[in-house]
């Protein structure tokens, strides 16, 4: 959380070295909770994300939820 303050202060002083070095530090934090970079699992089923769910496995799910 430290990190996006950072990005957050930088943004509001307008210093781009500043900001650089954050948003360095929200990448690396991000990286180190496994949000991004290599994945780290592998369940064997194909990947659904940015993909509408009208068009995935759980269409019909997703319109009994839109029903009630």
């Amino acid at each position: 959380m430290a990190a996006r303050r950072a990005v957050r202060a930088a943004l509001k002083t307008g210093d781009p070295k500043a900001l650089r070095r954050a948003r360095t530090e929200v990448q690396t934090a991000k990286v180190a909770l496994g949000e991004r970079g290599p994945v780290w699992w592998t369940d064997g089923t194909p990947d659904q994300n940015r993909r509408m769910v009208a068009d995935t496995p759980y269409a019909a799910w997703h319109a009994a939820l839109d029903a009630r």
